[in-house]
């Protein structure tokens, strides 16, 4: 017990170290209980970040940073318009067609199933496989009824969030970027003059967040058009829908890769069964997976993000499981950030020591 209070003695004796934890639990805290209320802010914060490397490309060549912050702006909303127009009618048809091949995609999933007992009789009965069935019939039928019973509440609360998202983000974004300089000092004028180390700490997680950010969404555009040009090329139904699916799962790490890997393969299945069409589509999709993993990662975020795969992982569950979609999104900067203050810690209670 000594030992600890002798250890929260010289560690909190510096200043700096007060200044960051204070700093960190509020951050913290805001976000925890008022992250609901702030997803527009941090929707805001994810595209400044995404946006701001191109201003900074073009104040290189000595383009003012209001004019950079306009065309930067106006560039990126054209494109997301543009995109919107494309790819939505696309994407509404393709759903509407599997909800109508559902049923038959169900259908035939059952004999699949009712099979089963006739190939490996020692490993499944037919009793089994109907009450597998019977549950899996209980289960869409009362994920329906959710559905019906709450698209009502649920389907006005989305429209609102729509609208409120599409005034406030881009309003946000834009003096994000313009007014960027001002908010930061204004900021530094309010933050004790103790804060070398929650500065030092801050550089290295803006920077890898803005690495991040900017990597991520690259890799969701190219994950996204090679797997639909590879789906295309192979003829499988709802091309568009998938490549969709698998660019989006690139968010979360690992995970996202394994749980689109299974609609993949359903899709495939019953379109071509168990044949040669369906083996190589499975292994030209894990090749993506793997390229992305081993080649397309490592040139987008180069050091930026040196974390375990481990550490990654449960930084997603437990980020995501506190804050939801916004957690999961930034689960890697968030143990970045943790990982740059456990680096600077020490060097911080070294300090102190010489100091006492």
């Amino acid at each position: 017990m000594r030992l600890i209070r002798d250890w929260f003695s010289r560690t909190f004796n510096d200043p700096q170290v007060v200044v960051l934890g204070v700093v960190l639990l509020l951050g913290f805290g805001v976000v925890l209980f008022m992250g609901n209320m702030l997803a527009p802010v941090l929707a805001s914060l994810v595209l400044a970040y995404l946006l701001e490397g191109f201003v900074r490309y073009l104040e290189r060549w000595r383009v003012p940073r209001l004019a950079a912050v306009t065309v930067v702006f106006l560039a990126f909303t054209a494109f997301l318009f543009a995109l919107f127009l494309i790819l939505f009618p696309v994407l509404y048809r393709q759903l509407v067609q599997l909800v109508e091949q559902l049923p038959a995609i169900l259908a035939q999933g059952q004999s699949v199933l009712l099979q089963l007992p006739e190939h490996y009789p020692q490993l499944f009965s037919e009793a089994q496989m109907r009450e597998i069935i019977n549950g899996l019939r209980r289960e869409l039928v009362d994920w329906a009824q959710r559905i019906v019973t709450s698209f009502s509440f649920q389907s006005v609360v989305v429209v609102i969030t729509l609208l409120v998202y599409m005034v406030l983000v881009p309003f946000m974004v834009f003096f994000f970027l313009k007014d960027k300089r001002l908010m930061l000092q204004w900021l530094s004028d309010h933050l004790p003059r103790e804060r070398g180390l929650a500065s030092e700490v801050w550089r290295e997680v803006d920077l890898q967040i803005g690495n991040y950010v900017r990597g991520k969404f690259v890799e969701i555009l190219i994950v996204w058009a090679v797997t639909f040009i590879t789906f295309s090329l192979f003829g499988l139904q709802f091309a568009m829908l998938l490549a969709v699916m698998v660019g989006l799962s690139v968010i979360v790490p690992y995970v996202g890769a394994a749980v689109v890997t299974l609609p993949v393969a359903i899709i495939a299945y019953f379109q071509w069964g168990l044949s040669p069409e369906f083996a190589w589509l499975m292994v030209a999709y894990f090749v993506i997976q793997a390229l992305d993993g081993n080649v397309l990662v490592p040139l987008l975020f180069s050091e930026a993000v040196n974390l375990h795969p481990v550490a990654i992982i449960v930084a997603i569950l437990v980020f995501g499981g506190l804050w939801g979609f916004w957690g999961v999104f930034f689960a890697i900067p968030l143990a970045t950030l943790i990982q740059a203050v456990i680096k600077a810690w020490p060097r911080t209670a070294q300090t102190a020591v010489d100091r006492a």
